[in-house]
């Protein structure tokens, strides 16, 4: 089997046997499938995905991964590659079919199986409330534009911490609020696929608020229990130094990455940079802002290249234009994203400067590449050459005080990505959707035998430090 180089970065080596998570990370609608099995109602995805024209090549997760049929033996695989963290979601409408109302007993039962089956394992439950997948019934009440989504999701919450909080240590909120609503209530090009302002305005605000109040559910039900929220983040630089192209990059960086972190941490939204948001006061009700801010144990950040802004006085709202990678001369990934190592290492400088933040865990982290099965292996050296370098790009901003105890490839199978489809794969464990054979990759173990070597270190030196 492969093992870790020697001609790795020496960040890495000084990171290891640290206390650190190393961990992997999944969403329920991406890997699961069974998506009309044992009572699941169905949800946005459900619908968008199996919509003519809204995904690639009309793909769609009603099997995906299968991981509904096969959990235990994906976890045996995890397990074998040392993965003690398992980052995971909650498909609502498998608990909830209609989104309120009646619990569908079969829905929580796998969740209950899967839970004890990763602690069997010795594999600790992250769980994340919502990723993505907003019940059908709910978005045909509006969905996340409608007040009254607060409520509903607290109410599902509540019932998730009620079935699964005794076993769960690890709770998350939201999966990333700036492009479930941006891509599916102002772009379209996500689930449910509605446009405009008059769409993203309100669902922006409604997801702040659920965010908060989810987190309150939380740790009603489960004081002790550790919970955060995730926000994805892309570190912006501009396109020259003028000051045009300057100004731009403040724009974008505070729409990618300041306008749900600083609402969270009491900071308000970010109005000055963005002038078009003043538009949410007509959504703002009275005890909004002492609502939306939490004092979160910590916050998950999910970086995957940075962004280059330059002037763009055709772009509505933000007048700001995003540079490709491939313009700018880069080698990217197959997600055109380039690959840039330091910009995980800026976003968790950007995000520790918060004094209101605790600890930074990095709850995804990774890189889409064409993978194929040659003799039954994987060989993936671009993917395995991200992760060390991004890896210690993480451990640098953890050795200069960056409160950051956690980082999570996306992710442990390939996977249904989105409107993206079955194209990308992002998995330490390639998927043959065919057949559903799995294999796992180079990087893979590389992940593993890296997790192993800080493990041993770890017990050195506690070793070292019990003896003296």
């Amino acid at each position: 089997m492969p093992h870790s180089s020697e001609s790795e970065s020496p960040l890495l080596r000084r990171g290891l046997g640290e206390a650190f998570h190393w961990g992997t990370s999944v969403a329920a609608y991406q890997i699961e499938g069974a998506y009309q099995a044992d009572g699941k109602g169905p949800s946005v995805w459900d619908v968008f995905a199996n919509k003519k024209g809204n995904t690639y090549l009309n793909q769609n997760a009603n099997v995906a991964c299968d991981f509904y049929h096969r959990y235990e033996a994906d976890l045996d695989l995890l397990q074998t590659l040392g993965i003690a963290d398992f980052r995971f979601s909650l498909a609502w409408s498998r608990i909830l079919p209609h989104g309120t109302g009646a619990v569908n007993s079969k829905g929580v039962d796998f969740y209950n199986r899967l839970i004890d089956s990763c602690l069997q394992r010795g594999i600790a439950p992250w769980v994340t409330l919502y990723h993505w997948d907003l019940p059908h019934e709910l978005e045909r009440r509006g969905g996340w534009t409608n007040r009254d989504v607060v409520g509903w999701f607290c109410d599902f919450a509540e019932i998730c911490l009620k079935r699964f909080g005794d076993r769960v240590p690890y709770w998350m909120v939201l999966n990333e609020p700036m492009v479930f609503t941006g891509a599916g209530y102002f772009l379209g090009i996500h689930a449910p696929g509605r446009r405009w302002l008059k769409n993203f305005i309100p669902a922006m605000h409604h997801a702040a608020l659920a965010q908060a109040e989810g987190a309150r559910v939380v740790k009603a039900h489960r004081p002790q229990a550790q919970v955060g929220t995730t926000f994805s983040c892309s570190y912006v630089t501009p396109f020259s130094d003028s000051p045009r192209d300057v100004q731009a990059a403040v724009r974008a960086d505070a729409l990618f990455n300041r306008l749900y972190v600083e609402p969270a941490l009491g900071l308000g939204y970010p109005l000055k940079d963005l002038p078009f948001l003043n538009r949410v006061e007509k959504y703002v009700r009275d005890g909004d802002e002492s609502r939306l801010p939490f004092d979160y144990d910590f916050i998950g950040i999910q970086n995957y290249t940075r962004e280059v802004a330059r002037y763009a006085w055709w772009m509505p709202f933000v007048q700001a234009d995003l540079v490709k990678a491939a313009k700018r001369g880069c080698d990217p990934t197959l997600m055109g994203w380039e690959v840039y190592p330091e910009c995980i290492y800026q976003m968790l400088h950007q995000f520790a400067a918060y004094p209101q933040v605790k600890r930074l865990v990095v709850t995804e982290n990774g890189a889409a590449f064409p993978d194929t099965v040659t003799d039954g292996r994987v060989h993936d050296p671009r993917r395995t050459q991200y992760l060390q370098d991004h890896i210690a790009q993480v451990l640098r901003a953890k050795a200069e005080g960056v409160p950051v105890d956690g980082y999570f490839v996306w992710t442990f199978l390939d996977n249904f990505e989105w409107a993206e489809g079955y194209r990308p794969r992002f998995g330490l464990v390639h998927v043959d959707f065919e057949t559903q054979q799995r294999t796992v990759k180079d990087s893979g173990y590389w992940y593993r035998d890296f997790i192993r070597a800080s493990a041993a270190e770890a017990s050195s030196k506690f070793a070292r430090t019990d003896k003296e």
